[in-house]
């Protein structure tokens, strides 16, 4: 949600910040915008769309020499998208330049007082207000700017990552962050700023994660400031290696980077238990869980806290520490969570889940978990993230970037981490015999290659799309272990498509959906041989002697569903709680091939950021 880029070295910044900017653009964005200072005057441009509108009007408009500058992607918050509330914001005076990520809760009330001494304000944005805050601290108490940073800062409520700098001042940019992500790239006299390392990989390895109330002054020639808001303590930062590669944030040849993403499930699923998993020698290996076992063997229950495709994979994983590891498991939007006075002891475990490990609403519900003494383990994909740090203990999924805003292979590689840790906390338990250990570890080693197998469909399940992309509404069943697919494949189709979609248990269909059915309607139903097998089947006749039209997921050599389903998309077999890893892959194929003949932006759908960092 939203993008920073900033540059101050002895390149020229515009073509670091344009391309960064386009390498942040599946977070999500409205509007965009670029300042750049060439020692002599500010040149400013943005405007409502993307980068490529931004781009074209740049070349237009301004010279784009300079080695500082400053460029954002914004998501609307305060005010509608239009090229004024665009940032980058300047000051009143149009000295001080500001690009901001996240809310400012007290602004309306700051922004009355700076009124009343005089300040005018052209846009909307609770951005504008900030930055003239902190001219007028930095005005009336005679402050150098970082300090004026830190005092305005101090009088502010809410989330931010900021980077601001003063045309008075060419050398320097103040960077601060509260809640928003925030990276710094580390050169040769030179520096980085952004929202995470995509933009500046090509550039340095070597990175600085802001923590929460930490600011840094940034000069030209100079080492990195870092000091805590609060206290203005210094603080030592810590220089991290990138892992990240160029090739990994690049669409190598697919049309879309979901595409890319959805064919790379294979190898990330193979990645995130690689070294973990050694079926041969019978051993499940996680170093955050072997530390804290008897954390876990003692717990009452576990609470699972995520958002969105997250959640979903974390309501797999009640199926699955339920039925092997005996566990009582409670599933939570973490955005209620946070805000219905839940209650936890400090026998709980807390799992979060988030692809980013920067989502607002899951790391206020860590906070709220850890304050009430309870266990918190974090699952997410990005290391360094603020959830990887704010947990207190967790697994990577090691899935590499995911570019694409509608996630694919995070689902399943959170899956894969559930997985292994529901099958090490049973053997633990004695809740499963040594043979169905090896059991599903010998299956789950095998589950990359059936992936692969589930992704020859993609032609098959392109003609499908082909045939229901004009359906107004979907419906989506499953059941048991397969019943979150179904949510899931119902928000892949939601998030790209923007066609209706529902995911229900089968069962409930009768509870109320079966009044939808008719012969308009495409039914979706995950039929694989495992598990309920009959019901569904069942369930498919009560839809048929209803017209209505369906899909059936099933078990490669299926006859029974085919025999009702209009179409049907096989999958291999394997055990059943490992089935979603298998059922999910034709969803994705499906929505996303809607989605195309729809002429819709895949990457980047309407309205939707990549990391919700902000309520």
């Amino acid at each position: 949600m939203c993008g920073i880029v900033g540059y101050i070295g002895h390149r020229e910044a515009y073509p670091i910040i344009i391309k960064g900017l386009q390498r942040l653009e599946y977070r999500g964005y409205d509007s965009a915008g670029i300042a750049l200072y060439d020692g002599t005057n500010i040149k400013l441009s943005k405007t409502k769309g993307k980068v490529s509108d931004l781009k074209e009007k740049i070349e237009n408009e301004i010279s784009t020499k300079g080695t500082l500058g400053i460029g954002h992607t914004r998501w609307a918050t305060h005010g509608v998208p239009n090229d004024v509330n665009s940032h980058p914001h300047t000051s009143n005076s149009g000295d001080l330049v500001i690009i901001h990520n996240g809310i400012i809760e007290n602004y309306d009330s700051l922004k009355q007082e700076l009124i009343k001494r005089g300040y005018t304000f052209q846009s909307d944005t609770d951005t504008e207000v900030l930055i003239n805050l902190i001219e007028d601290v930095k005005k009336n108490e005679n402050l150098k700017l970082g300090k004026a940073v830190q005092v305005a800062l101090n009088q502010v409520v809410g989330a931010y990552a900021i980077a601001v700098f003063d045309k008075n001042k060419p050398n320097e940019i103040v960077v601060a962050k509260l809640g928003s992500p925030l990276a710094i790239g580390v050169g040769d006299d030179e520096f980085f700023i952004a929202s995470d390392a995509s933009p500046f990989i090509e550039y340095t390895k070597n990175a600085i994660y802001l923590e929460d109330e930490e600011m840094a002054i940034i000069r030209r020639g100079k080492d990195i400031k870092v000091r805590k808001i609060q206290n203005d303590n210094l603080v030592d930062p810590y220089v991290q290696k990138l892992q990240l590669n160029l090739e990994q944030i690049e669409k190598g040849g697919y049309e879309h980077f979901m595409l890319k993403e959805i064919y790379e499930q294979p190898s990330a699923i193979l990645d995130t238990f690689r070294g973990r998993l050694l079926s041969n020698e019978a051993i499940i290996k996680m170093v955050g869980v072997e530390d804290n076992m008897k954390k876990f063997l003692a717990a009452d229950r576990i609470i699972i806290v995520a958002c969105g495709t997250s959640w979903h994979a974390g309501l797999v994983a009640e199926y699955i520490f339920e039925d092997l590891a005996r566990i009582p498991v409670e599933v939570e939007y973490a955005s209620e969570f946070r805000y219905r006075n839940p209650v936890i002891t400090e026998k709980d475990v807390v799992i979060a889940i988030s692809q980013s490990g920067e989502t607002a609403d899951t790391l206020a519900a860590i906070k709220l978990a850890k304050s009430k003494g309870a266990f918190v383990f974090g699952v997410c994909n990005v290391v360094g993230s603020t959830i990887a740090r704010e947990t207190n203990a967790g697994a990577y999924t090691h899935a590499g970037p995911e570019i694409g805003v509608a996630s694919t292979k995070a689902f399943t590689t959170q899956i894969t981490v559930l997985t292994l840790i529901a099958l090490r906390l049973a053997r633990a338990k004695g809740t499963m015999s040594s043979s169905e250990f090896r059991q599903h570890l010998i299956e789950l080693e095998m589950i990359p290659a059936k992936v692969e197998e589930a992704l020859k469909s993609d032609a098959y399940v392109k003609t499908i799309a082909d045939i229901y992309k004009d359906s107004k509404n979907f419906l989506y069943l499953g059941r048991g272990f397969n019943f979150p697919v179904a949510l899931e494949g119902a928000l892949k189709l939601k998030e790209i498509s923007y066609i209706h979609a529902e995911g229900y248990p089968a069962a409930e269909m009768k509870h109320g959906p079966i009044a939808l059915i008719d012969e308009q309607m495409p039914v979706v139903v995950i039929a694989t041989k495992k598990g309920h097998y009959e019901k569904v089947v069942s369930n498919i006749q009560e839809i048929k002697s209803r017209k209505g039209r369906i899909i059936g997921i099933v078990t490669k050599g299926d006859t029974s569903v085919k025999e009702l389903a209009d179409y049907v998309i096989e999958v291999p077999e394997t055990l059943e709680c490992l089935t979603p890893l298998l059922t999910t892959i034709p969803l994705q194929l499906l929505s996303y091939h809607i989605a195309v003949m729809l002429n819709k932006n895949v990457d980047q759908p309407r309205n939707l950021a990549k990391s919700v960092t902000v309520e």
